[in-house]
């Protein structure tokens, strides 16, 4: 006789096996789609972690290493803790089939320098904590591939430099914060620091370094202080630079800079704002053209619309064969619609002085001729006639032609015998009074009569 397992048995097995799958570590506490192994003495990652985590904490422990592909199955994540532990690097796919992390915090670890491979693929990486850690050196791909980078902390770490050329506007579009206070960055490529898009310049945070007091870095400083950046106005007293490279000569160059009065600086010219408004009508079909004209005279500008039916429109993200964006600034449409109706902003940007200014086109686009007669125009000319119908209807003066008025009296004098012939028999007892009509009754040569007793 042959053993075999029971097929219900096998299923309950199956069942309980794959349960066992998403079981809660015994080290960690799970909570809906959280999942915390924070302070519970881990030297590695738990064998199982749960699948369906979106946030994992695994801070405050002693993990030093992490395996290639240690996270695969856990695609859903999207918030992963491991500050305060022991990591010194990174391995290759380490955060290979999580490329929906959006918040790694690997900050107070003990990383030496921060390599190109380190977060490929997290293209959707908007928050990345690297603070606290011995970090010297960070190579200049680091930040390749996360186009969707919003904030960078590297504070308090040991960086002498750092790879600003390799952040443009098309490869951060959305980086807002660069945190590179309290390192040890002394001199610093200024020209690339300036060519930084201006939404990371606004956001860079550079105090508490061992910068050396130079014309050209104070330059800098004066200008972001001008335009009133908060990374600036709110670490005055932080910002500090070392005459000759000595450490015991330092000044708050901010607040002390009479070490600068020989330093030409260049100002801006403090030229405000200007909004153009103006009207434009067009029909439908035709070609609209609209000029960026501003109170900017520079030639090196850079223009960007806002339309109502298509957006931010530049240079670079013209996808429509209708529309096209002229060297000079205006904006061509070369078969308009209606839904093309609305308010047109332009901005020109003086990238050198840090000046833009501003030009509104409020555009109308109505509808072709004939199709505007065939619409409102004639429902106006309708309304016209019929209300004039009713007019000579009510209030035209009667016709006093001889042939209308015997017309009218023969018709009240056949009226008037029909009625008397109805009510004969029930006036004979009562044939000495009046019978009075309405109208006045005509004999047969024409004179009028009435009726007497």
């Amino acid at each position: 006789m042959t053993c075999g397992l029971n097929p219900s048995l096998l299923l309950v097995l199956l069942c309980f096996l794959h349960s066992t799958e998403e079981t809660c570590p015994s080290v960690c506490l799970c909570i809906s789609d959280a999942v915390s192994c924070s302070s519970s003495g881990l030297t590695k990652l738990p064998h199982s972690l749960p699948s369906f985590s979106i946030s994992l904490d695994l801070s405050h422990n002693h993990v030093s290493w992490l395996s290639p592909g240690c996270f695969n199955g856990m695609s859903r994540l999207e918030n992963l803790l491991m500050a305060h532990n022991q990591l010194k690097a990174l391995n290759p796919g380490t955060f290979q089939n999580v490329s929906g992390l959006r918040h790694l915090d690997l900050s107070s670890n003990k990383f030496r320098a921060v390599e190109q491979h380190y977060f490929q693929g997290l293209w959707r990486l908007e928050e990345l904590l690297l603070f606290n850690n011995k970090i010297a050196r960070v190579e200049a791909g680091t930040l390749s591939g996360l186009s969707s980078l919003k904030k960078v902390y590297f504070s308090l770490n040991q960086i002498t430099d750092f790879p600003f050329f390799s952040i443009q506007d098309h490869t951060h579009p959305f980086l807002s914060m660069l945190d590179l206070s309290s390192n040890r960055l002394t001199h610093l490529q200024w020209e690339d620091v300036k060519a930084l898009p201006r939404l990371v310049q606004r956001g860079l945070y550079l105090y508490n370094n061992s910068l050396i007091c130079d014309c050209s870095m104070y330059s800098v400083f004066w200008h972001w202080d001008l335009r009133g950046y908060d990374s600036v106005r709110d670490f005055k007293e932080e910002h500090i630079c070392f005459i000759n490279g000595d450490l015991r000569s330092s000044i708050q160059f901010l607040q002390q800079n009479r070490f600068f009065l020989n330093c030409t600086v260049e100002k801006p010219v403090l030229q405000p704002v200007t909004v153009l408004l103006s009207n434009v009508l067009v029909s439908e079909g035709e070609r609209m053209r609209l000029d960026c004209q501003t109170s900017l005279t520079s030639t090196d500008l850079s223009f960007t619309w806002l339309s109502p039916s298509k957006g931010h429109i530049t240079k670079a993200n013209i996808d429509d064969n209708l529309i096209n964006l002229l060297p000079n600034g205006t904006l061509e449409i070369r078969a308009t619609k209606v839904n093309d109706s609305g308010l047109y902003v332009c901005t020109a940007v003086d990238i050198k002085q840090a000046l833009n200014a501003t030009r509104e086109v409020n555009v109308t686009v109505l509808l072709p001729t004939a199709e505007l007669f065939n619409t409102g125009y004639t429902t106006l000319l309708g309304c016209m006639v019929t209300t004039t119908i009713i007019l000579i209807y009510l209030y035209l003066t009667p016709c006093r032609c001889i042939y209308c008025k015997r017309s009218k009296q023969y018709e009240s004098s056949s009226l008037s015998s029909t009625l008397f012939h109805s009510t004969r028999d029930q006036t004979k007892s009562q044939t000495n009074k009046h019978v009075a009509f309405i109208d006045p009754v005509m004999n047969e040569e024409g004179t009028d009569w009435s009726l007497e007793s």
